[in-house]
């Protein structure tokens, strides 16, 4: 039976396409650190590949033979919130049982029955400390999903395995790694009384902080190769740009590609069709309307205040709201959540272009359901959409309900440029495709709304550029600044069959037929439709 690409769980190189664990960071370092016996972080967002990777570390260690490694994933405790005891006792179990499966006697089983009568306090650190004082060699522990846990119970956790550090290797684990999603120092730990207290204090023996990155380009490459050398099944290698664009190398993306281009494309599972770039488009576009278990997570984040925060201006352009109006803790958290990049010298950023393709049409999804526009009412004979019979709609239905409508928008400041987007995607949906280009500091929306006109691969495409601006200052400097935007977005995409720059007036003291208005402008040779909203 051939490998396949990973979706769910970590990964399994005997089923798996693999890019080897040990080598997405720098082994020697972390073995340094074992070695010192340090007690530190390795944090990552979610499905990125941690857990295949402590896995692969666990069993690497075990063989060389200097220490027994054992891997516990914690996530069970945050069932019970803030009941300290029903944790401290969960993990306490967890670790027991976990250990029990490495050494392969009833040591741990033993030690935990030992530290039943002993108070929620003090079994965890307790029974570390009894546990390494019976095993035969240091012990190191991976702690998975330790930010699972909340409140008093998360506070506990850390507190115990603290208070044992100095008894290190013979009466506590030699060395203890914490991973999840956040850096410790990040966690604002709201306990019972109210209180609030940050990870950094109560673990504030940390010697390290590793974040585990994204694939490279050259990875991608590498995990996609081994599907072609055990299946003959080849990938053109226009393929690899489209898969980086809308990756950025998130491992679980990359992977949810593959499998969609090679398993859930039916007709791509003879191994003889040649995977070309119209497929990748096509597989992307269904991991997008299918809403798999990753892309949830990322909806429902978007619901979360302090992820508005941030998330909203880059969304509305905002020219008002800069990256020192921010909170470092919202954007920190946003980032390590892997929704937003930080590149040195350049404004925050969505991640990829899948994420900038998701937020947008999640957030508008439930408007995009009430809206009564059909894809037909827009379609010429030869299939292609009628940009200017649809835009002159879409003028009169932003005239007689944009108030009310982006009014219930959760983001509310990205607005106009939300509704319309909404209104295309009800457009376009089954027939094409929207790429989305926005951000801090880009004062503008890039769209490029891409139509097939013909069923299959390789046909001909429609291709329209839409440029969206909110009018700040004169009227004309907007229009000519946009002429140039919208002209240079053309022509980075080439083979446009037109363009469109679209201005929305947010004036409070203009009429309706002030503000509506269309007309053709010449730049550099190509005639752009200007539209005022």
């Amino acid at each position: 039976m051939e490998r396949f690409f990973n979706t769910a769980g970590p990964n399994r190189p005997s089923k798996n396409y693999t890019i080897d664990p040990l080598s997405r960071f720098d082994l020697d370092d972390v073995l340094m650190l074992f070695h010192q016996e340090k007690y530190f972080v390795l944090h990552a967002p979610r499905q990125t590949g941690k857990t295949s990777c402590l896995l692969a570390l666990r069993d690497y260690l075990n063989q060389h033979d200097d220490y027994i490694a054992v891997y516990a994933n914690v996530e069970g405790g945050q069932a019970s919130r803030n009941n300290v005891r029903s944790v401290v006792k969960s993990t306490v179990d967890t670790l027991a049982e976990e250990v029990r499966l490495i050494i392969k006697d009833d040591t741990s089983k033993k030690v935990r029955d030992s530290v039943q009568d002993e108070g929620e306090d003090s079994m965890l650190s307790t029974f570390l400390r009894r546990l390494s004082e019976a095993l035969p060699k240091p012990l190191i522990l991976f702690i998975d999903e330790i930010d699972a846990l909340v409140g008093d119970s998360l506070v506990s956790v850390l507190r115990q395995i603290r208070s044992g550090y100095a008894n290190r290797p013979n009466a506590f684990p030699s060395s203890i790694v914490l991973c999840g999603v956040r850096d410790v120092r990040d966690y604002r730990i709201v306990l019972s009384n109210q209180d609030i207290i940050t990870g950094g204090s109560a673990f504030n023996i940390k010697a390290e902080s590793l974040r585990l990155g994204n694939f490279t380009m050259d990875e991608i490459h590498q995990l996609y190769m081994q599907h072609t050398r055990e299946t003959g099944q080849e990938f053109d290698e226009a393929c690899f740009p489209m898969i980086w664009e809308a990756t950025e190398g998130q491992p679980w993306l990359v992977n949810a590609l593959g499998y969609e281009v090679t398993m859930r494309m039916k007709e791509n599972r003879d191994r003889s069709v040649r995977i070309i770039p119209e497929m990748i488009y096509r597989a992307q576009e269904q991991i997008i309307y299918r809403r798999d278990t990753h892309i949830d997570i990322l909806i429902d984040k978007l619901k979360e205040p302090r992820v508005k925060r941030v998330i909203e201006p880059i969304l509305a352009n905002s020219e008002e709201v800069d990256e020192g109006a921010m909170s470092d803790e919202d954007i920190l958290y946003v980032k390590d959540m892997g929704l937003v990049v930080k590149e040195r010298g350049k404004p925050i950023r969505i991640s990829n272009a899948i994420y900038r393709e998701i937020i947008p049409r999640e957030l508008t999804a439930s408007t995009q359901q009430r809206l009564i526009q059909q894809p037909q009412w827009y379609l010429n004979p030869d299939n292609s959409i009628n940009m200017e019979k649809l835009l002159l709609d879409f003028q009169q239905f932003f005239r007689q309900n944009s108030d009310a409508w982006i009014g219930k928008f959760d983001y509310a400041e990205a607005g106009p440029q939300l509704l319309l987007q909404a209104y295309l995607q009800r457009i376009v949906n089954g027939g094409g495709y929207i790429d989305r280009e926005y951000g801090l500091g880009r004062k503008r929306t890039d769209l490029l709304i891409r139509k097939p006109l013909t069923d299959g691969y390789g046909g001909p495409v429609q291709r329209v550029v839409l440029e969206l601006k909110i009018k700040r200052g004169s009227i004309e400097k907007v229009i000519e600044d946009g002429l140039c935007q919208t002209y240079d977005y053309m022509d980075t995409v080439g083979s446009v069959d037109e363009g469109h720059l679209i201005i929305f007036d947010r004036s409070k003291d203009k009429t309706w037929e002030e503000r509506i208005w269309h007309e053709p402008r010449e730049h550099q040779g190509r005639t752009i439709m200007v539209w005022g909203m």
